[in-house]
C-alpha cells in the first residue's frame, strides 16, 4: 500500500519522500523486513524508540515515531506523532482496508462477565443463522474455525488482520471483548464500532491502572470513543453504570435487575440446574445459573434485540444457550458436585460463592481451592483470601500462576486477610495438584467443591515457563 493511503486520517509531520510502497508495518523490530512501516511505541516495559536503528539497518522505509532520531536517514522516510500507540491503531486499519466497517463490530468491557457475553452471543448468532466472529480470552472464531488467543484483546495489527479474516469469510457480525490494557494502549483505536457493552466494574488490574479512579477512567474512554451511529449498553445496577454513558455520542440503552430499565430482569428460580427469568414481561428458562449469570443473559438479550433479533427468537435463543468453558462449569462427581470458574477478583468470586450458598442446603459443605497469581495486584490476595474463607465450609490456599514470584510470598499475603476463626478453616496447599485431591477427599456425599481462579486455562505459569494444568482434568482424574 502506498504510504499516503496508510497514513489517512493520522495527524503528523513527515520527513522525506513520502511516495514509497508499504509490505508490512510492525511494532517490533525484530520482524522488520525491507519496504516495511515500523511504528516505535512507547511500552509499559520497553521503548521502541530505542530499536529504530536496529529497523532501518534491517531495511524499514518509514518510520513512526513520538521523537525523531539525532540522526537521520535520508533514505528512510520519518512520521512524527504525538501518540504512535493510536497511529498504529489508525494505520493498521488502513492497511487492512478498515474491516471493522464491513460487518457489525460490538464489543464489551467491564471487570466480570466479557467472556461469557461474547462466547453467547457468537453461540446465539451462529444457531441464528449468520456467519460469525468472535475475540476474546478464551479463543479467536471465524464461524466454528478456532484460532489461538493470547490476549484478551490482540494487538492493533493482528486485531485488524483477524477482522479481515472474518470479513473475507463472510462474516455479518463479531463479538469482542475490550480490555482496559487495549482502551489505554489505543489497540483499538481505527476500530468503528456497531455497539458497546458495560458490564460491571470492580477491583482488579491495578497492578497496571495504578488507581480504580484510573480504571474507571479507561473503561470509560471506549464509550466516549463511540459514534452516534452506534449503541452504548450499560448495566445501571452497577455504580458506575451511567457513568459510562456521560459522555458518549452513542444512542444509550440500560438493562437491570434491580432498577427500571429498557431491559429489566427479575430472577423467579435459582438452582443447579439453571434459572428462570423474566425480562420485560416475558418468562424464559436458561441452564446459566447464578444472578450474576442473570446479568450476562439480559446483556446479550438486549444486544440481540438492538441488532433487529425478534424479541420471541431471542427468548427461545436464550433458553438454549450453555455456559462457556471455565466459567461455572460442572464436572460430574458422581455422588458431589464439582464446579471450575475463572473467578480471579474478589467480586468475581464473592459472585460464584454467593450464587453457589444461595441454592446449596444446609448439610452440603461447601470446599473451596483458590490462589492468586503472581506478578499482579496483589492488594486483592488479603481480601479475596477473606471472601472465600468467610463463604466455604473449608477454604484450601493454593499456588495460582505464581510467574517469577515466590509462591509461598502470594500465600503469606492470602493468609495476612484472614482471622483468627477464618483461619481455623484454611488448609494452606502449596502444589495446585494435591490441594484438589484433598478438596476431593474431604468432600463427603452431596458436598460441593469450587475450584476458582484459572477456568479454562490449559497451564500453570511458573518463572516463565507454562506446564501443563488443567484444573478439570485434575477433578475428573480424583473424582471418577
Amino acid at each position: 500500500m502506498r504510504l499516503q493511503e496508510l497514513l489517512k486520517n493520522i495527524d503528523c509531520k513527515i520527513i522525506n519522500n513520502q511516495e514509497i510502497e508499504i509490505n508490512e508495518i510492525t511494532f517490533d523490530s525484530r520482524t522488520v523486513a525491507p519496504n516495511s512501516l515500523f511504528v516505535a511505541q512507547v511500552g509499559v516495559h520497553v521503548d521502541g524508540h530505542n530499536y529504530i536503528a536496529t529497523a532501518t539497518e534491517k531495511g524499514a522505509a518509514a518510520i513512526v515515531c513520538e521523537k525523531l532520531p539525532e540522526v537521520l536517514d535520508s533514505n528512510v522516510v520519518y512520521i512524527q506523532t504525538e501518540n504512535s500507540n493510536k497511529a498504529l491503531g489508525l494505520i493498521a486499519a488502513n492497511f487492512y482496508g478498515n474491516p471493522s466497517t464491513k460487518l457489525h463490530l460490538i464489543g464489551i468491557t467491564g471487570t466480570n462477565g466479557k467472556t461469557t457475553t461474547v462466547t453467547l452471543l457468537h453461540q446465539m448468532f451462529r444457531q441464528l443463522g449468520y456467519h460469525t466472529g468472535l475475540i476474546s480470552t478464551i479463543v479467536n472464531k471465524i464461524d466454528e474455525t478456532e484460532i489461538p488467543a493470547t490476549h484478551t484483546t490482540p494487538d492493533a495489527i493482528n486485531l485488524n488482520k483477524l477482522l479481515q479474516k472474518m470479513v473475507d469469510n463472510g462474516c455479518e457480525y463479531c463479538f469482542m471483548e475490550v480490555s482496559s490494557h487495549s482502551i489505554v494502549q489505543e489497540r483499538i483505536g481505527g476500530l468503528h464500532f456497531y455497539g458497546g457493552i458495560f458490564s460491571n466494574i470492580t477491583h482488579d488490574h491495578l497492578d497496571f491502572h495504578k488507581t480504580f479512579a484510573e480504571y474507571i477512567s479507561a473503561k470509560k474512554m471506549f464509550f466516549d470513543n463511540l459514534p452516534s451511529s452506534a449503541f452504548a449498553l450499560t448495566n445501571i445496577d452497577d455504580r458506575n453504570g451511567l457513568v459510562m454513558l456521560q459522555n458518549t455520542k452513542a444512542k444509550k440503552q440500560t438493562y437491570s435487575i434491580q432498577e427500571i430499565a429498557d431491559f429489566k430482569g427479575k430472577i423467579l428460580e435459582n438452582t443447579f440446574q439453571g434459572i428462570l427469568i423474566n425480562i420485560n414481561g416475558k418468562d424464559v428458562w436458561t441452564r446459566l445459573v447464578g444472578k450474576f449469570n442473570a446479568y450476562n443473559l439480559l446483556a446479550i438479550y438486549a444486544t440481540a434485540r438492538l441488532c433487529g433479533v425478534d424479541e420471541m427468537e431471542a427468548l427461545t435463543q436464550l433458553s438454549t444457550l450453555c455456559a462457556a468453558e471455565g466459567r461455572f462449569e460442572y464436572v460430574n462427581g458422581q455422588d458431589k458436585i464439582a464446579i471450575v470458574d475463572y473467578a480471579h477478583t474478589p467480586d468475581a468470586l464473592k459472585n460464584v460463592l454467593q450464587t453457589i450458598n444461595d441454592i446449596r442446603f444446609d448439610d452440603q459443605k461447601l470446599i473451596t481451592v483458590v490462589g492468586c497469581g503472581g506478578d499482579r495486584d496483589s492488594s486483592k490476595r488479603p481480601i479475596m483470601a477473606a471472601i472465600a474463607a468467610d463463604m466455604s465450609s473449608t477454604l484450601i490456599l493454593t499456588s495460582d500462576n505464581p510467574r517469577t514470584e515466590d509462591p509461598e510470598k502470594i500465600l503469606d499475603d492470602m493468609e495476612g486477610g484472614l482471622n483468627a476463626s477464618q483461619s481455623e478453616r484454611t488448609i494452606r496447599i502449596t502444589n495446585r495438584q494435591q490441594a484438589i485431591k484433598t478438596a476431593c477427599k474431604l468432600a463427603q456425599k452431596g458436598d460441593i467443591i469450587l475450584v476458582a481462579g484459572k477456568g479454562h486455562e490449559k497451564y500453570q505459569d511458573i518463572n516463565g515457563v507454562k506446564h501443563h494444568f488443567d484444573d478439570k482434568e485434575e477433578l475428573i482424574k480424583v473424582l471418577k
